[in-house]
């Protein structure tokens, strides 16, 4: 079987999110795409890094092609669409974008969220206008859609009819790099690069209202912690509310709100470990990724409430209400306060998070692949 799939949001450096998705999952879908006997198809846009995925070794060489279609504009629509009308592979995969308009063979698409239709004020009218476009017509081209959690597909029923039979949920995993970081000579020197003082606070994703920063920064500052906040992570759509909300603080208490930017990967374990609790009080999330990077590290979690995060956390999270500053605000000083209630949230994190694997997702995604051909074969057997 030739697996065809959109690797092009996978070569990118700065991942957030689904970038990251596309990433790992491609990785662990090589080895076991080898084992199976499966060739893959790799569409990039642009020429990858030759040494992309690590898990390309001799013996999957042979059975894994990258195929470079370089374009300035309308790549998925014209020009991969193009593509796969001429070398159609048995079934196509889009882990982190849209299938082509025009391609109606068999077909699968991860949906990541529905977060726009909650809070449609988060998002820029353009923005909104290709979400809600691209989301139903992945929900109508594919043969079988995934979706990243039970919250996910609950959506994807509820927005747009779609038929319950053909979405599977499949949980994503974590980075297999990331780890705990124990050696403070290394803490200290991420800390020293972006200006952190400890003990701190974190957050780290994307900085776009649906995050939740203005309620959070009021939160941090009703606390009354004597901790810093650290707000990481590079800056999304309508951020401008989000910085005018530190510019009117106290400058005594905006100058312990510290915003480095995007943090890469090498660094990001050190910060993670470093903190006393990662927030994450998101209106609304299909998954959540930051919450789980918190709990491989060791650091314990403040998250919503709210869309799939208590059904990724569980237990092992203070949850809180994201729309209630005083909750938020509670939480955090329950955090900072009590040593022993983040020993409990640490040790359930761990727990936790062995769910989530890229290996387990990636024999999911297969098996979901395969059964998408076999769809089409009934269909036109």
């Amino acid at each position: 079987m030739i697996i065809g799939i959109d690797a092009s949001r996978a070569v990118k450096t700065q991942r957030t999110g689904t970038e990251g998705y596309a990433y790992f999952l491609i990785n662990a879908l090589i080895p076991l795409a080898q084992q199976a006997g499966h060739c893959l198809r790799l569409y990039f846009n642009g020429p990858p890094p030759p040494d992309l995925f690590p898990s390309m070794t001799p013996e999957c060489e042979a059975q894994v092609e990258a195929r470079v279609l370089p374009f300035p504009r309308l790549w998925t629509h014209w020009r991969l669409a193009r593509e796969l009308h001429a070398d159609p592979p048995d079934v196509f995969f889009t882990p982190a974008h849209v299938i082509p308009l025009t391609y109606q063979r068999p077909s699968v698409a991860t949906v990541h969220d529905l977060g726009y239709h909650h809070f449609p004020d988060t998002h820029t009218r353009s923005q909104l206008w290709y979400l809600q476009w691209s989301t139903r017509h992945n929900g109508r081209a594919s043969r079988l859609v995934i979706a990243d959690s039970l919250a996910t597909r609950q959506d994807l029923l509820h927005f747009y009819g779609t038929d319950p039979a053909k979405v599977r949920v499949v949980y994503p995993g974590v980075d297999p790099d990331l780890h705990p970081v124990e050696d403070t000579v290394a803490i200290t020197a991420v800390l020293r690069k972006y200006g952190v003082t400890p003990p701190y606070l974190l957050y780290l994703s994307t900085l776009q209202p649906r995050k939740n920063l203005v309620r959070l920064i009021r939160a941090y500052v009703q606390s009354g912690a004597p901790h810093q906040l650290v707000i990481a992570g590079k800056k999304g759509w309508l951020a401008e509310p989000i910085l005018d909300e530190i510019f009117h603080l106290d400058i005594a208490i905006a100058k312990k709100i510290i915003m480095p930017g995007f943090v890469p990967n090498e660094d990001k374990g050190a910060l993670i470990s470093g903190a006393t609790a990662l927030l994450y009080p998101s209106l609304y999330e299909g998954f959540g990724f930051p919450l789980l990077e918190a709990q491989v590290c060791g650091t314990p979690a403040l998250a919503a409430n709210t869309s799939s995060l208590p059904e990724i956390a569980g237990e092992s999270a203070l949850l809180v209400n994201p729309l209630d500053v005083n909750a938020i605000a509670d939480a955090i000083r329950q955090l900072t306060r009590d040593p022993l209630l983040r020993h409990e949230l640490v040790q359930k994190g761990f727990e936790n998070v062995q769910r989530f694997t890229w290996a387990a997702t990636a024999q999911q995604v297969l098996a979901v692949l395969e059964t998408a051909v076999a769809i089409d074969v009934t269909r036109t057997g």
